[in-house]
């Protein structure tokens, strides 16, 4: 069978929901709509480019108006999995069903793991409790600084940071308790998702930064994904942003680092002038991390208009036999209670400069659809759950 489009790219706007997924109350979450609540907290949205592709035909929202001819194809995607993690999402999106959640610590690590910790390192933990990276620098860096203790942190995610200065616990011997962390996390209690190691260097909190050592331990995906089969078709896989950190590496060809949401534009745009053969697949991490869950519409509001006026650039630069992907892996509602992700829908656009049709598509009971359509454009192997929406593509 001929290939439909020689590239696919798949862009996620990490975190960027659509409304209150079926199942929501299983999760807690109650009325959560992050774009929804985002535009009414704006008093309305500016994304002239998303509403042109089917956003607001979707689901109606705040400024943003129904195309009455979209470019391309429009619907949402629902969960299936256990979790509505980054992990557990973009897992998902690749073709996995992950029936037993990562765990996320909201108020900290249990006694037993930091004692374990601590036995193991010779130091100290201080802190233990959901942080900004920044934030805990600001409050601990001083303290570590002075006495070599370990400051240990989380978030609404399933993961263990540790941040050192480096001229107090020398890199290698961080990534030596990290790597320790990762081996007793893997499983039941705890089966954390990522142990990050993050490191920094200054002389006082109103200098510190971190530094470009930092190193992901991640969970490898339990079985093979959509990036391994298209890989293993001798194709390419451009992992840009977190991607590879979030898939241990696994089915990528080519990882590119960066460092914001406009950055990882800026990185997105040279993968589409460059010339490649398979899919590439983008994670904007911004929206997630520096405005959902810091619970700020406003900022996150401008970080959705920031991210529209760099689409005109990504249409311009497409190929015309390349299939563009627009989607998010959970929600993360920047008015709901708490800092944790929310259970929503998640929206799904399709643009290509070769299809001829445009409209509606069917709602996708699964994520997984997304990464069955990737298998069968590439003519590899199909993943065991998901309903390619190829053949629905004209």
């Amino acid at each position: 069978m001929s290939e439909k489009f020689k590239r696919i790219h798949v862009v996620v706007m990490d975190s960027v929901g659509i409304g209150e997924a079926p199942d929501a109350a299983e999760f807690g979450d109650f009325d959560v709509d992050t774009l929804g609540h985002i535009a009414r907290e704006k008093g309305g949205l500016t994304v002239p480019n998303l509403a042109d592709l089917g956003l607001s035909n979707i689901k109606e929202i705040q400024g943003v108006p129904k195309a009455e001819t979209a470019l391309g194809y429009y619907t949402k995607m629902q969960e299936t999995s256990a979790g509505k993690d980054t992990m557990t999402g973009h897992w998902e999106i690749m073709g996995l069903f992950i029936d037993t959640p990562f765990r996320v610590f909201e108020n900290g690590f249990p006694d037993e793991l930091i004692e374990k910790i601590e036995a193991f390192s010779g130091r100290k933990v201080i802190g233990n409790k959901p942080a900004s990276g920044t934030e805990i620098l600001e409050e601990l860096g001083e303290e570590q600084l002075k006495t070599g203790a370990l400051i240990v942190y989380t978030s609404a995610d399933s993961v263990l940071q540790i941040a050192a200065h480096e001229e107090v616990i020398p890199l290698d011997e961080l990534y030596r308790i990290c790597e320790y962390c990762r081996e007793i996390t893997r499983e039941d209690p705890y089966m954390l998702g990522r142990i990050i190691a993050r490191p920094y260097l200054g002389t006082n909190a109103a200098d510190f930064a971190r530094t470009p050592n930092r190193h992901d331990y991640a969970l490898k995906p339990f079985d093979k994904t959509v990036m391994d089969h298209v890989k293993d078709g001798g194709l390419d896989v451009v992992a840009i942003g977190k991607i590879s950190d979030i898939f241990d590496g696994e089915g990528v060809t080519k990882a590119v680092r960066t460092q914001s949401n406009m950055d990882g534009m800026d990185k997105f745009v040279e993968v589409l002038k460059s010339d490649f053969h398979g899919m590439s697949f983008l994670n904007l991490v911004d929206f997630d991390a520096v405005y959902g869950h810091r619970r700020n519409p406003i900022g996150y509001g401008d970080a959705l208009e920031e991210f529209d006026a760099r689409l005109p650039e990504v249409f311009a630069n497409m190929k015309e036999d390349d299939l563009l992907i627009i989607t998010a892996d959970h929600g993360n509602d920047p008015t709901y209670k708490g800092t944790d992700h929310t259970r929503e829908y998640v929206p799904l656009l399709v643009y290509g400069k070769n299809l001829t049709g445009n409209g509606e598509l069917a709602l996708r009971e699964t994520f997984a659809d997304l990464g069955a359509t990737v298998s069968d454009n590439f003519g590899v192997k199909m993943p065991a759950y998901g309903k390619s929406f190829l053949g629905d593509l004209n």
